[in-house]
């Protein structure tokens, strides 16, 4: 909780700025007191009675206002603050902070403050990616400013990248971790699996499948920021490994059984690797050759099940072992047949089904099967199918 924690909420302008509206709603429900600086860019884009309908407090724009000196000087403004979180932060104004520009009054209550700073950047691909960027995110990063984010995915302009705004979630939960704040999951030991397998034929060639370990990746990294001491085991993926946890890079299924069977214990194990059902059961050591057009054999070995693995590890088994069912039709009914045949706690299951772009897409949609029935999520994306995983899984565990 941030129960008596104040937070000044520096909003600039993007169409991000329209999330920290909901930034403001989940740390109020928190408990937190939130204070707003509404940039000119900004309130293109969200308005100051939003703000302060949310906030419950005064929203402040201008720098020479001579009323809101007198009440409150932009030096105060920014001490009076436990943290100060920039959300969004465009290029422009990190550009700002690093150079130790005060021109208005979000960059004057930035460089005013004795306080810690998180940045939320958000802009396009091609502005996150510019050396100019990165050089000012470098400075600002080595004089200690905290960073969240930007995700992956689709930009409002059209383009594809890093470059949107964490989401509200994530941004609570990094400001929690800003403020030395124990996370929901505090103390708890996860394990998660994350993306294909590559099972060789020869040295050129493997068995493989089309996930790109994103939707892995995104609960290893929300378990991480909600407190969570996790492991996470993936297979080849072109995704960095998310911060604040131990990744353990593997390319096999028989590699990935090993990482997690050294991972236990843990009180959570959430299996969301695509895992090659099968493996060539004798690989060749040199690559194979065309025989003057003769047809080829393949010969198939069952990899191991890991989900079942885990969910039969006796004295070692995880309180909450959790799997995923990638399907392309009757995606609930064989969801809960997986979860009988398993003898896991929890299925996500999902389609996969030509089309629904959920492989190597930035959104998912889940059906939540238990023993006690299916919870039907909507469309989200992948960033805040974790959320509200390791929401269920905290409220389940009694955290």
């Amino acid at each position: 909780m941030l129960t008596g924690k104040r937070v000044l909420l520096i909003i600039s302008g993007g169409i991000a700025a329209y999330k920290s509206l909901e930034l403001i709603r989940r740390l109020r429900e928190r408990g937190a007191a939130v204070r707003c600086v509404l940039t000119r860019a900004g309130a293109q884009f969200v308005t100051p009675l939003s703000l302060a309908a949310l906030s419950g407090d005064k929203v402040y724009g201008e720098l020479f206002d001579l009323t809101d000196e007198a009440e409150m000087g932009h030096i105060q403004l920014s001490r009076d603050a436990d943290l100060l979180v920039v959300a969004p932060a465009s290029a422009d104004l990190l550009a700002k902070m690093a150079q130790g520009r005060a021109d208005d009054l979000a960059s004057t209550a930035l460089l005013a403050t004795d306080k810690a700073v998180l940045v939320a950047p958000a802009m396009n691909v091609r502005m996150w990616e510019h050396a100019a960027t990165q050089a000012n995110l470098a400075a600002l990063k080595a004089r200690g400013v905290l960073t969240v984010g930007p995700n992956e995915g689709d930009m409002a302009c059209g383009e594809y990248g890093f470059g949107r705004m964490a989401e509200p979630q994530e941004i609570l939960a990094a400001i929690e971790a800003a403020l030395g704040l124990p996370g929901r999951l505090s103390g708890l030991r996860a394990l998660v699996t994350s993306g294909p397998t590559h099972e060789p034929i020869d040295p050129v060639r493997y068995i493989a499948n089309r996930s790109s370990g994103k939707q892995g990746h995104a609960i290893a990294a929300a378990l991480a920021r909600h407190g969570a001491e996790t492991t996470l085991v993936s297979g080849p993926s072109q995704l960095p490994d998310p911060p604040g946890l131990r990744t353990v890079r593997v390319e096999t299924a028989q590699e990935m059984l090993a990482a997690c069977r050294a991972a236990l214990p843990v009180e959570v194990a959430v299996c969301a690797a695509a895992v090659a059902d099968w493996r060539a059961a004798h690989a060749a050591q040199h690559k194979l050759k065309k025989d003057n057009g003769a047809p080829a054999a393949l010969e198939l070995a069952q990899n191991p099940d890991i989900l079942s693995e885990l969910s039969q590890a006796g004295g070692q088994r995880p309180s909450l072992v959790i799997g995923f069912a990638a399907e392309t039709e009757r995606v609930v009914e064989q969801g809960r047949a997986k979860l009988a045949r398993k003898g896991c706690d929890w299925i996500l299951a999902n389609d996969v089904a030509p089309g629904t772009a959920t492989f190597g897409g930035e959104s998912n949609r889940i059906h939540l099967i238990t023993a006690d029935g299916v919870d039907d999520w909507p469309q989200m994306t992948k960033t805040e199918v974790a959320e509200r995983l390791c929401r269920q899984i905290a409220a389940t565990l009694g955290r």
